[in-house]
């Protein structure tokens, strides 16, 4: 994997942006992120790969999340920060928690299955033995709108 510095959300957003549209070639929701180590390296990327890989458990997120840990030689990924198109899931927010990322910077919300803030909040639950920084509306309007042009042309 050729290692990428960026600067600041934005910058990663549009990596993950690029990586997302991957997904159309399986016709995957375009959903894509990226792990940034505390350098602002990218050490991590995914998209999401359920209807390629027929595994359920492809979500961007994941896939990246697997990647930081690889090349980081440890599932501890402390300082780390997740960019992704799309508001992590219930299953996403958990294993981002899990993993002890730092921070996680989304785009566009997803109000039937979100879990940093519309569903659920999982990532900044008081219960949780690690709470993450939530970041929200990083590129908001170009995440959304690959998600609602992908959904328009299934109708």
């Amino acid at each position: 994997m050729r290692s990428m510095t960026v600067s600041n959300f934005d910058e990663a957003m549009v990596q993950a942006l690029a990586i997302a549209k991957l997904a159309l070639d399986s016709d995957d929701v375009p959903v894509g992120a990226v792990v940034l180590n505390a350098a602002g390296e990218i050490v991590g990327r995914g998209n999401n790969e359920r209807e390629a890989e027929h595994d359920p458990t492809a979500h961007a997120e994941i896939i990246a999340l697997r990647q930081a840990a690889r090349v980081n030689n440890n599932w501890r990924l402390d300082g780390h920060t997740v960019v992704v198109t799309l508001e992590p899931c219930a299953m996403c927010a958990g294993a981002i928690a899990q993993s002890r990322i730092k921070a996680v910077a989304f785009g566009a919300w997803d109000e039937k299955a979100g879990a940093a803030g519309s569903v659920w909040d999982v990532l900044r639950d008081p219960r949780s033995p690690h709470r993450v920084e939530v970041i929200s509306g990083v590129m908001e309007d170009e995440c959304a709108v690959l998600l609602r042009e992908f959904f328009q042309s299934r109708r």
